[in-house]
């Protein structure tokens, strides 16, 4: 069913039925629609006292875009579930990226509306000439509460643009790239296969919206007829209270909240009971974190998915070390060399995948890349191979190394280290060498053990071409504003010699 129709089905037949609870707020599905109505009569007052708006890029095919740019979980999912029962392209843009991607995504495509308590971005936006308008949450506020709706929530046509997404925030220029509404029914109607979201479920999803994974937890929850609950940030303590007082069963959320969960569970179990599902986007979890959450909560399942918010969902992991995927009734996967080749079985390649949830590219005025091939598969660049009819995920393209005449996975290289004792966070990198061309080297955060220890592990874990050459410590890695390590940025430390100390 599409997502507006099964929203207005059940504000029409349980109406008190909660669709959007943050922390303290909350809104019923007949709330919703209501909210819904207003915030469109609110957007189309100001849209009309426009007098040289941005022209949106000719992709949306004439429907207007508006921006969201908020610290609150909440409001950003108010906003975006109601723009979704109404003529309109929704976009959500980290307020942690650098300030020159904001302006620049909301420059380039053609956003006329941003909603954002952002002075600074305000100001940028004007400097760089934009014609739009900035609302802060407190004005839109107000314009809602006087509104006058004359426009009623609807169904809408499955070839209209519904979101508009960003690749990436923190280290490139992001690229834009569009769901129609049709493609997120086709994504759903694979999610709600095997990720569990039912009718009347209620589902955690914490964490800023600007996430896909988030983003497509709570479109995901509201056509299936569930309950979303989100969160600003992960709390464990906040968490487990609202798993324990709300009823809820299950979490969708990134991998480091797994760990969260787990560390919580052990200290309060009661709190948990009532859980039943986690699900995770980023197939590759580490064993250890797999081992500790099945022993914190022995009655709940996890399930680690792979895909790409440009492709949609792809295949889940569900037991062992989560290298292994099984991809998706009706998903086609193929691996292909640098000539375009289809690889053996075993061999690293390109991951290229077609699925009827692909975005049809990405929006010309943000970037050139090319999403889609002639043949109807897509790929972001991600490497991997077959194994035995499954999917063994590499990393990157940038996640690749080859060093005396055979390809190494960085991320392989590091997932060997998660059984090692005592060991922090890691990052494989690859460094100019005479001999190799590139030599493998590991960057260990905080203390490590001796080298010959870290030497006998790499042997016992890891094929003689994986396993590192050079070995450093630094006192912490750097990181984008999700938590993710920067590779790129690792190997120009070790390169420059900065922060880094040689074993």
């Amino acid at each position: 069913m599409p997502f507006a129709e099964q929203v207005l089905a059940v504000a029409e037949l349980r109406p008190v039925l909660p669709a959007v609870v943050g922390q303290g707020e909350r809104l019923s599905y007949s709330e919703l629609v209501a909210d819904s109505e207003r915030l469109a009569a609110a957007l189309a007052g100001l849209r009309a006292a426009q007098t040289a708006p941005p022209t949106a890029v000719p992709e949306t095919r004439g429907v207007p875009i508006t921006a969201v740019s908020l610290t609150s979980a909440f409001h950003t999912a108010r906003i975006v579930a109601g723009l979704g029962l109404h003529r309109a392209v929704a976009a959500t843009i980290d307020p942690r990226w650098p300030l020159e991607h904001r302006v620049r995504v909301v420059v380039t495509t053609g956003i006329d509306v941003v909603i954002s308590d952002s002075a600074e971005l305000a100001h940028a936006l004007d400097a760089a000439g934009w014609t739009g308008t900035v609302l802060t949450l407190a004005e839109l506020r107000e314009r809602e509460a006087a509104a006058r709706p004359s426009e009623r929530a609807q169904v809408r046509a499955g070839d209209e643009p519904f979101l508009l997404l960003f690749s990436s925030g923190t280290t490139d220029n992001p690229k834009a790239f569009l769901k129609t509404r049709r493609q997120y029914r086709d994504n759903f109607a694979v999610s709600s296969a095997h990720l569990e979201p039912a009718p009347g479920v209620a589902t955690l999803a914490p964490g800023p919206l600007s996430y896909s994974l988030t983003l497509y937890a709570l479109i995901e929850c509201l056509a299936s007829g569930g309950s979303c609950h989100v969160a600003d940030r992960f709390d464990p303590i906040d968490a487990g209270r609202r798993i324990a007082h709300e009823g809820i069963t299950r979490v969708v959320a990134v991998p480091a909240v797994v760990q969260g969960i787990t560390d919580a569970a052990r200290r309060d179990p009661e709190r948990f009971a009532g859980l039943e599902l986690v699900v995770t986007g980023g197939a590759n979890l580490s064993a250890a974190i797999r081992n500790g959450f099945a022993a914190a909560l022995p009655h709940a399942r996890l399930i680690s998915y792979y895909g790409a918010a440009e492709i949609g969902f792809i295949g889940d992991s569900r037991a062992g070390d989560g290298t292994l995927i099984t991809v998706y009734d009706g998903i086609e996967v193929s691996i292909r060399d640098a000539a375009g080749a289809e690889a053996p079985d075993g061999e690293i390649g390109t991951v290229w995948v077609r699925a009827a949830a692909c975005s049809d590219g990405y929006v010309g005025a943000t970037t050139d890349a090319r999403l889609v091939g002639p043949d109807g598969f897509a790929t972001v660049a991600d490497q991997g191979r077959m194994v035995d009819g499954r999917l063994s995920l590499s990393g990157r393209a940038g996640d690749i190394v080859a060093t005396g005449g055979h390809k190494v996975s960085l991320p392989e290289v590091e997932r060997a280290f998660e059984t090692l004792p005592g060991l922090a966070e890691v990052c494989a990198i690859g460094i100019p060498s005479p001999q190799l061309g590139t030599a493998v080297a590991l960057v260990i955060e905080g203390a490590a053990p001796p080298k010959a220890e870290l030497l006998a592990h790499a042997r016992e874990h890891l094929a003689p071409q994986f396993v590192p050459q050079r070995w450093y410590t630094t006192e912490e890695l750097p990181r984008t504003v999700g938590g993710k390590i920067r590779r790129g940025e690792t190997a120009e430390r070790v390169r420059a010699g900065a922060g880094v100390t040689r074993l």
